[in-house]
């Protein structure tokens, strides 16, 4: 068969998912199961605590924003993927809402190390086996908060403005053996808008005005997991070979760069 005529990966490749447990995350792992990926997640213990993966799937507990504990979590996953053909990073959260005049540095600090940080250690370490599998790609998950800002989302708008500077530079370093790439979401209906996975309890109230939300957004619904799982799978696979250093925007129609 064509390549170009598959979105998902090739049945059998290794994809590593941290914040696979998380909302999108887990919608991310059933999809890649179902493609007959073998999939390994990488999240917070409290988040594998409240959403343990399958059984088949490779579980491996780590602080995204700790240096040794990604270091140690790759060890881990260096024992059973030799090499890794996928990597995709939902790792982040959500301080509360405040401008920037009002955000004391610890929490500035805490935002840039829980999103941005964590990107660039969980790139660093993944790296490796992904140079072993000859062929891989990385997709980051960012946010259209990046390109178009927000009053209140200082600290996690600058960092996702980090990370898609990551990805480029990540693209054109690593190419053509290594693609990376992002996916922009705009608001989807996950434990997110809580404060994040492991971090919130899921039926906890949203700090989002929904209403507010909704009459900028043409598609007239806030996104689902679901919907960002196909942007993920095909810049994954061989679908997407030509694509690299690019932010690709899901948002309704509510953001247009």
């Amino acid at each position: 068969m064509n390549s170009a005529l598959s979105l998902a990966p090739v049945a059998g490749q290794r994809v590593a998912i941290a914040g696979g447990c998380g909302g999108i995350g887990r919608a991310v792992v059933a999809a890649c199961r179902a493609a007959d990926l073998r999939v390994a997640v990488l999240d917070l213990a409290t988040s594998i605590a409240a959403h343990p993966p399958p059984p088949d799937v490779t579980c491996i507990a780590l602080d995204a924003s700790d240096e040794h504990s990604v270091r140690q979590a790759f060890e881990q996953l260096a024992i059973r993927f030799t090499a890794l053909e996928g990597f995709v990073n939902l790792c982040g959260f959500k301080l509360d809402t405040l401008t920037i005049a009002a955000t004391p540095s610890e929490v500035f600090d805490a935002g840039i190390a829980g999103n941005l940080r964590s990107a660039f250690l969980l790139s660093k370490a993944a790296l490796p086996l992904l140079r072993a599998a000859g062929r891989s790609s990385v997709v980051h998950v960012s946010s259209g908060l990046a390109s178009y800002g927000g009053t209140g989302y200082g600290p996690y708008a600058i960092a996702k403005g980090g990370i898609n500077t990551l990805v480029r530079i990540m693209a054109r370093e690593n190419a053509p053996a290594i693609r990376c790439n992002a996916v922009a979401p705009g608001l989807v209906d996950t434990a997110f808008t809580r404060g994040g996975t492991g971090r919130s309890t899921e039926d906890a109230p949203s700090s989002i005005d929904l209403a507010n939300y909704l009459r900028q957004i043409p598609a007239g619904r806030v996104a689902s997991p679901d919907d960002v799982v196909g942007p993920i799978l095909f810049l994954l696979g061989p679908a997407s070979e030509y694509v690299n250093g690019q932010i690709l925007h899901v948002n309704g129609g509510g953001y247009l760069p």
